[in-house]
């Protein structure tokens, strides 16, 4: 692992000290100190897809070029890892209300098609990003069927299940409004929401694409959800129905089937209510 931090690091300068960093459940996680006292963050994994860090590279990239939150910048990128800017901070009064404020400006880049320049992963689970013009087709195909489909390869999701789901994929309509394609950060749970040194929002760990901003807005709600000052102030600035979190927990399918093929049993019994639920024959 030293050798891949410092061949990683080659052009940034000499590490002093590394100290790996708890959080992470797919990466290691490291805080870098360089010759001199620069301070860098960098993540590794010891057999990660082959294009597992420069897909991530890529859609940090695309966001801190739309200049509406701030994300790591980009310092280096091989295939076992990945280093970024030091970023690290406590949130001042506002932070919340700031967050929602620059989400609603990021979901505010909008393009025709739906998907992304390549295609990326949530987590360690592939996420294909075809150029798509109809939502709707993108958000059955390349998000729910992806996701159910390696959910039955694997053995973790039965035929009947998985009948109600692709039953539910053709129907998406029935509930979800029209949308347009906007720039998401795609993995946006309190974990990936962060703060940088002047107190300012910053998001990590994107699975960065162009898709429903509802359904950003959905994943927010998972695993303990954000403050309210984020959702007042992302309603205030923002372009989503007021009714959004009616459909939550369709969106949030997606991430469900996810955690259903990264970690197991555990998140079977939320999939199988999801889907009983708006395909209950």
């Amino acid at each position: 692992m030293a050798a891949e931090l410092n061949t990683l690091t080659r052009e940034l300068g000499t590490i002093e000290r590394r100290e790996p960093l708890a959080g992470g459940s797919i990466n290691r996680a490291w805080r870098l100190t360089l010759k001199g006292g620069r301070v860098l963050f960098a993540k590794t994994h010891p057999n990660p897809p082959s294009d597992f860090f420069t897909a991530e590279a890529a859609g940090l990239e695309t966001l801190a070029e739309a200049n509406a939150i701030r994300v790591p910048r980009v310092l280096a990128v091989s295939q076992q890892g990945l280093v970024l800017e030091w970023l690290d901070g406590r949130p001042g009064g506002r932070h919340w209300q700031r967050m929602g404020e620059q989400l609603a400006a990021l979901h505010g880049h909008s393009r025709r098609q739906f998907g992304f320049s390549r295609d990326n992963y949530c987590g360690l689970t592939p996420q294909p990003n075809p150029a798509m013009d109809d939502g709707f087709a993108f958000f059955a195909e390349a998000r729910l069927l992806h996701q159910c489909r390696l959910a039955r390869d694997r053995g973790r999701l039965d035929s009947g299940p998985v009948r109600r789901l692709e039953w539910l994929a053709g129907r998406l309509e029935r509930w979800i409004p029209p949308q347009p394609a906007s720039l998401i950060h795609g993995d946006l749970w309190a974990g990936n929401a962060h703060c940088g040194p002047a107190g300012e929002p910053v998001l990590i760990d994107p699975a960065t694409h162009y898709g429903w901003a509802e359904a950003e807005l959905a994943m927010t709600t998972l695993f303990g959800g954000f403050p309210a000052a984020f959702y007042d102030a992302y309603l205030a600035h923002g372009a989503v129905a007021p009714d959004w979190e009616e459909r939550a927990d369709l969106y949030n399918l997606y991430h469900r089937l996810n955690h259903l093929n990264l970690f197991g049993a555990a998140y079977h019994g939320g999939v199988v209510s999801v889907i009983r639920r708006y395909a209950p024959q």
